[in-house]
């Protein structure tokens, strides 16, 4: 079963449930998917680039929530950190930051890097190998405080 596949059937089973904030979310998601087909003129995603449109969708909740936080608007933050739950479903299991640093560190002795001048070629390394496991903020964070 596809990404997208997955993706239909949970928006049947939440509209069977009447779960209008996991319909609504599912909804959105799938109009995304939908929106790049067009754009790529009707040529069906994989799931690589379905998890990354997921990813992207996760990105948005996470820093609307922020935002809401700063405005005081609790009501929609929890909203939003409740669809950041609902798409976080969809992704692979992230991986812990003890794991990440440890695979920083073993790529910054690989490529004998020195310095922040660097941290493109460990990005170039790192990003793939952790496509949808880690957000690359995260990445490029504890990358740089192993390069300074």
């Amino acid at each position: 079963m596809t990404l997208k596949d997955k993706l239909l059937a949970d928006m049947k089973e939440a509209l069977k449930s009447r779960d209008s904030l996991r319909l609504n979310t599912i909804r959105s998601v799938i109009a995304a998917v939908k929106n790049q087909e067009i754009h790529l003129l009707r040529k069906e995603l994989d799931d690589d680039e379905i998890l990354s449109l997921v990813s992207r969708e996760v990105k948005k909740r996470k820093e609307a929530a922020a935002l809401f936080q700063q405005g005081g608007r609790t009501d929609l933050m929890e909203k939003e950190k409740q669809e950041h739950a609902i798409l976080q479903a969809y992704l692979p299991e992230q991986v812990s930051e003890d794991d990440l640093r440890k695979r920083i560190q073993e790529v910054v002795a690989e490529t004998k890097a020195e310095g922040m001048k660097d941290l493109g070629q460990i990005m170039k390394i790192l990003v793939p190998e952790f496509k949808g496991k880690a957000d690359n903020g995260l990445i490029k964070n504890l990358a740089g405080e192993y390069l300074n």
